[in-house]
């Protein structure tokens, strides 16, 4: 006999998105400091990472919906990334959000490369 079980595609992203959204929560609180947005950078860049290697080695539709959309969508944040890169430019902080724009999007250009990298190991 078998059983065939069928996942609700809206709860199987609510579930990923709390899941990705607790991580986001604890990740932040354990890197962050108060010169730099370095929870922001570092959820950006795992999350780029992982959301590579989930494609790269193509996990099925189910797992992307949970781990893809629903976890790294809430793990990771472009709003947050966007809004301290704008607070630090307009207390003065230029450099920083100069390094923070340039750091956020090579970060995760180079995490989903490592991820691109890896993913052949397996596929």
């Amino acid at each position: 006999m078998v059983v065939v079980v069928a996942f609700d595609p809206a709860h199987v992203v609510g579930t990923g998105g709390a899941l990705g959204a607790l991580l986001r929560h604890y990740v932040g609180g354990l890197v962050d400091v108060e010169e730099y947005p370095a929870g922001t950078f570092t959820v950006n860049v795992l999350g780029s990472f992982a959301l590579g290697l989930f494609t790269f080695v193509g996990v099925g539709e189910t797992w992307m919906l949970l781990l893809g959309t629903g976890m790294c969508g809430s793990f990771t944040t472009f709003s947050s990334f966007s809004f301290e890169t704008v607070r630090l430019w307009e207390t003065g902080e230029r450099a920083r959000a100069v390094g923070n724009a340039v750091g956020n999007l090579a970060g995760a250009g180079l995490a989903l490369a490592a991820a691109w990298g890896l993913s052949r190991l397996f596929v």
